[in-house]
């Protein structure tokens, strides 16, 4: 267990976790929405994310038929 090589490695890992902190904090004040359109991988995301159409669309005799 050589204790020089774990400190070397958890003074690594702070710096890492103090630049995503950086990063995360940039993030947060910078979250207003922006102009323009969405870069296409991003449009490309939201579709593939998107749930499938929701409400079957129902006719107005069923529905007024429904709620009697």
């Amino acid at each position: 267990m050589d204790v020089a090589k774990i400190l070397a490695e958890l003074r690594q890992e702070r710096e890492q976790i103090e630049e995503a902190i950086i990063s995360l904090e940039r993030l947060a004040r910078s979250h207003g929405k922006r102009r323009g359109r969405p870069p296409a991988w991003l449009a490309e995301a939201r579709k593939r994310d998107k749930p499938p159409a929701g409400k079957a669309k129902i006719s107005t005799a069923a529905r007024s038929a429904g709620s009697s």
